[in-house]
């Protein structure tokens, strides 16, 4: 027996055709509450894969310090910018 076709809008982003991704982003919620529950979702899953496991490791907890890193990193850049020019002599 065929499995029905599942629906544009239940896809996953990775199963998306490129000539679909335009109407794939349309049926989105981009309301707050869309939005707010997205990034709950996202932050269930990574909770439960990395930091909520039997044998955890420093894998889940390297991974966020590496992202406050990098996203610190974005935030000051402008000022570092204008630093790597100057002459200190």
């Amino acid at each position: 027996m065929a499995q029905p076709p599942v629906l544009l809008k239940d896809t996953k982003l990775m199963d998306v055709k490129l000539g679909q991704l335009g109407t794939w982003l349309a049926m989105r919620d981009f309301t707050p509450s869309g939005i707010l529950g997205a990034m709950q979702r996202g932050y269930t899953r990574y909770y439960n894969k990395y930091i909520n496991v039997r044998k955890g490791g420093l894998g889940g907890i390297s991974m966020v310090l590496a992202g406050y890193i990098v996203l610190s990193y974005m935030w000051s850049y402008s000022h570092v910018k204008h630093d790597r020019r100057r002459k200190y002599h």
